[in-house]
Order: structure tokens, then C-alpha cells, then sequence
């Protein structure tokens, strides 16, 4: 009796990744317009991003783009130079795009139920476009995909309980109707990243 191996996995090319990093964090960008429309959350750095964004005014893509900073040094020891460089270039230009969407599209009414559907299938789709070429969008990501890697924790369920520190912190300070249609988004994007993310089943990489 033979028993079957599985076939070795490919490896993207180059242009593969640019392509699927780019798609990747415009899907995200395009997320984050949706929700903030509705003035919602996302959970993980973006969303402590939105939160600071929401109570200073500042841009969310430069302060998203300055709280990822520190996860580099984890991502270069833990995850090596290259998941390291393309998660800098996904950060980098979905910081971009974010802040250029709105000349570009203009969202006048968004039910914020509709927005946190949207904005979560969206980003879930583009997280997974970014994990499947090698990359992410930093902060609690990079934890999640090491812990993944290492101890086998699906990387979804670290972001989900990762999530719950980002919503609880936002009970104080934004009103409870915005917070629990943003958790309606979070659970949604992670449920798409913990069903979809399996090493068993997706082999390629970079």
C-alpha cells in the first residue's frame, strides 16, 4: 500500500505578491471608508487607529502607519526580513490609499449595520490576500501569525481576543450603539480569517 505525500507547496512569484499585497490593502482601505462613514470601529491596531483618529482629528493612515512601528522588531526576529518588508510595504500603502479614498469616493449614507458587514467582509478578504503573500498589516497580526506558526493558535482567535481589550477600552469613550455594530464587523472579519487561514489547506507561499 503507497501512501500519498502531499505535493510540495509553490511558491509566488514576485509579481504575484505585488499584486496580491496591492488588492490586499485596497481591500482594507476601501474597508476602513466604510466604517468610518458610519463613524464604527475595527478591532486590532486599525482600530485603535480609528479611535485615536476619531477623538484628535488626525489622519487614520499616519496614525496607523506610527503605531505599527514597534511590531517590526518582533516580525524581523520572529518572522525574518521578508514577512518583515512586505508587511512594512502593505502598511505603507494602505496608510496611502486610506487617506487618498476620500478624494476619490464619497460615502453620504451608510446604515452603520450595512458598514460593519461591509467593512468587515471587505478587510477579512483583503487580510487574507496580504497572509497568503507573506505579509500583513503589522501590530497584533504579526503576534497572531507567530503564535500560529509556533503554537499552532489559530491566528483569527488571537485577534478576536485581542479585539476584546479594543472594544472594551472603546465603551468609554465612544456610545454603546457604535461599538456593538462594530463588533458585528470584527467577529465577521475574524470568523473569515479562522475559517479561511488553515496551513492544511492552503499550501502555496512565498
Amino acid at each position: 500500500m503507497f501512501l500519498l505525500s502531499k505535493p510540495p507547496a509553490d511558491r509566488h512569484t514576485v509579481l504575484e505578491d505585488i499584486q496580491g499585497i496591492l488588492i490586499g490593502a485596497t481591500l482594507v482601505a476601501l474597508a476602513i471608508q466604510f466604517l468610518s462613514q458610519a463613524n464604527l470601529i475595527t478591532g486590532q491596531i486599525a482600530g485603535f487607529a480609528l479611535i485615536t483618529s476619531y477623538a484628535t482629528n488626525w489622519p487614520f493612515g499616519a496614525v496607523f502607519f506610527v503605531l505599527n512601528l514597534p511590531f517590526y522588531i518582533l516580525a524581523v526576529y520572529q518572522l525574518g526580513w521578508t514577512f518583515t518588508l512586505k508587511t512594512f510595504a502593505a502598511v505603507a500603502l494602505m496608510s496611502t490609499i486610506s487617506e487618498l479614498f476620500p478624494y476619490v469616493l464619497t460615502l453620504d449614507m451608510v446604515h452603520p449595520a450595512l458598514s460593519a458587514v461591509v467593512g468587515g467582509v471587505l478587510a477579512g478578504i483583503g487580510l487574507l490576500s496580504l497572509i497568503r503573500h507573506g505579509a500583513t498589516l503589522g501590530g497584533v497580526g504579526v503576534v497572531a501569525l507567530w503564535l500560529q506558526d509556533t503554537r499552532g493558535i489559530q491566528a483569527g482567535n488571537t485577534q478576536l481576543l485581542f479585539d476584546v481589550f479594543v472594544f472594551g477600552f472603546a465603551f468609554w469613550i465612544l456610545p454603546a450603539e457604535v461599538v456593538i455594530w462594530s463588533l458585528l464587523g470584527a467577529v465577521i472579519l475574524n470568523l473569515i480569517i479562522t475559517v479561511n487561514h488553515r496551513r492544511d489547506r492552503y499550501m502555496a507561499r512565498s
